[in-house]
Parts: structure tokens; C-alpha cells; sequence
């Protein structure tokens, strides 16, 4: 049986959810589950999903749905593959705005022929996030404010 992108995902029915600049037709090939889709940020969410040309923009609308997503939650940001749209992101870029902002990354796939995908969860307070992209340490006081320790996130 094949999977649809929102089961390889982990986007299971019913959970809260918010889509932060998504196309129609990228929405269409996500394949969502029934889910409480809510246009407002408001409380805490399971799953908020941010498409996103630029690395400014990201930088703008990452820290307002990192603050919305509940432990356990995550956090997935799509931009264009390729180059495409004009885009300054990379996964390589993709994955620094992130770890600067206090997330880590675990999977990364094709939404679509257009946009790739890359899943951000909370860390773990008092582990340290290693690979080829950066290093993020979470110091246990500060796992409340979702940052990391200073001096820990190389910048690309």
C-alpha cells in the first residue's frame, strides 16, 4: 500500500493544525487526514506546517509557530526545490534557521514536484543535536524559552 506524504509525515486525523502560506495544489498533494484545520494561531497545535520562499521569512513566521506547538508537536517548513521561485533556501539554510531558533530537524521529504519539506520538533532538555549542518545544546533552564545556549549555533 502506498503511503500519502501526510502519512509518511506522521499528520494523523484529527489533530490541530495550522498552514502558514501553503498553495492549493501543494495542500492538495499532502493527501491531509480529516483535521481541525484553524486559521488563527491561537493556543497550542500538533502539527503547523510553514511554506516559505525566504530565508527573512523564515526568520519572521518560524519563532511565532515554534511558540504555538505543543511538546510533541512538530513544526514542518517547505520551500522550493531547486532554486525555484527564487528562493536563498537550502536544506542546508533550512536547517541553521532552525537550530538557531531553537528546533531540530529529523525528516526531510518531497511535499511535491515544487516544494520539499523538513520536520522541527522541540528539543530535549540537556541533549546535544549534532550533524553536517550545526550543533545545538539545550541547556535545562532554558528549555522554557525553546532557545538555544549561546555560542552553540553556528550562523550560515
Amino acid at each position: 500500500m502506498v503511503r500519502t506524504v501526510a502519512q509518511k509525515m506522521g499528520v494523523r486525523p484529527g489533530c490541530r493544525a495550522h498552514l502558514l502560506g501553503a498553495p492549493a495544489e501543494s495542500v492538495a498533494a499532502l493527501e491531509l487526514p480529516k483535521l481541525e484545520l484553524v486559521n488563527e494561531l491561537d493556543g497550542p497545535f500538533d502539527y503547523l506546517h510553514l511554506f516559505v520562499v525566504t530565508q527573512a521569512g523564515m526568520r519572521r513566521d518560524f519563532p511565532t509557530l515554534r511558540e504555538h506547538l505543543r511538546p510533541g508537536g512538530m513544526l514542518w517548513v517547505s520551500w522550493p526545490k531547486g532554486g525555484r521561485h527564487g528562493t536563498d533556501l537550502t536544506m542546508r539554510s533550512v536547517i541553521a534557521i532552525g537550530y538557531d531558533l531553537g528546533m531540530v530537524e529529523s525528516v526531510c521529504l518531497r511535499v511535491d514536484d515544487k516544494w520539499a519539506g523538513l520536520k522541527f520538533t522541540h528539543p530535549k532538555p540537556g541533549k546535544t543535536y549534532h550533524n553536517s549542518f550545526g550543533t545545538l545544546r539545550v541547556d535545562e533552564r532554558e528549555i522554557g524559552l525553546r532557545r538555544p545556549v549561546p555560542g552553540d549555533v553556528p550562523h550560515s
